[in-house]
């Protein structure tokens, strides 16, 4: 995980998207239990408090789960649901922008698609 973070955004909304990310990439399985709250803390010099709303914003929307006295741990199906959720919102919200700039470019859509392919296979 970087240690840098944007002004833009809250930094425990950030840190809530990185452990997404983490998730969704398989760095954290499910089952698997989230760092400690002071290890996170400590790490990216972070008060404790931002890692732990972070963490709450997490259990919240169902992908984390709290063990008393165990710590918090990736819920069975967190993947599936995250990828559910970012699918949608990448069809709903990003893709409408993308298309409408690969318009205003004049760009054609198969021969960006014939491009990507290409660009993979020689990778």
């Amino acid at each position: 995980m970087s240690k840098e973070w944007n002004d833009s955004q809250p930094i425990y909304w950030q840190l809530k998207e990185r452990t997404m990310a983490m998730i969704l990439d398989g760095t954290l399985a499910e089952g698997d239990a989230l760092p400690s709250v002071r290890t996170v803390a400590s790490e990216f010099q972070l008060n404790p408090i931002t890692v732990s709303k972070s963490y709450q914003a997490l259990v919240d929307e169902g992908l984390v789960e709290k063990q008393r006295g165990l710590g918090m741990f990736v819920k069975p199906g967190a993947r599936a649901q995250l990828l559910e959720s970012e699918r949608a919102k990448f069809i709903n919200e990003e893709w409408p922008a993308m298309l409408n700039r690969i318009e205003q470019l004049g760009l054609d859509v198969e021969e960006l698609l014939a491009k990507a392919q290409s660009e993979k296979s020689s990778s």
